[in-house]
């Protein structure tokens, strides 16, 4: 045995220098370290906005958000067919993502007891994944007809909506 019960017990530091050398290894050496990569990073030379092609950049910034398309008022109305080949058949001929598939009378069984109203509110708003079909190339009415169409290729029978007469 030895003299000392606390001879067993002591650690790796065993002088007041060994001490300061581990404490500036392993607590101001990294200090310095971050501080040297931060300064290599962020000095490196990089092109300033739009250095590169300056009229360019400069149309980038300024661009419009938004557009305006006028469109002619009074063409005639397309029909539901042709609104439902253009832009619902892509998903409702196959069912994708949920969506009640064309002619399957199952499937749209439940959506018809809802009634012609809800069915059109949900295509123009959106419903689950589908997203709205309002406010795009076709106007409400359009969508609207093409509602009609698949409704009623299932056996409802819906009213094909049209213009409403002009009151002047």
């Amino acid at each position: 045995m030895s003299d000392s019960p606390h001879e067993h017990h002591t650690g790796p530091v065993k002088t007041p220098a060994q001490l300061g050398w581990l404490s500036f290894y392993f607590f101001v050496a990294p200090v310095f370290i971050i501080i040297g990569l931060v300064y290599y990073v962020t000095s490196g030379a990089m092109p300033s906005a739009g250095a590169d092609n300056t009229e360019s950049a400069i149309v980038k910034r300024i661009q419009r958000v938004g557009s305006i398309e006028i469109r002619d008022a009074n063409r005639p109305l397309r029909a539901g067919m042709e609104v439902y080949t253009a832009q619902c058949a892509a998903c409702h001929t196959a069912g994708a993502a949920g969506a009640p598939v064309f002619g399957n009378i199952g499937a749209w069984s439940t959506r018809l007891d809802q009634g012609y109203e809800l069915l059109i509110k949900h295509a123009l708003e959106g419903k689950g994944a589908m997203g709205a079909q309002g406010g795009g190339e076709y106007n409400d009415l359009e969508i609207g007809r093409a509602v009609v169409y698949m409704s009623n290729e299932v056996g409802a029978a819906f009213v094909v909506p049209e213009k409403p007469a002009d009151s002047q």
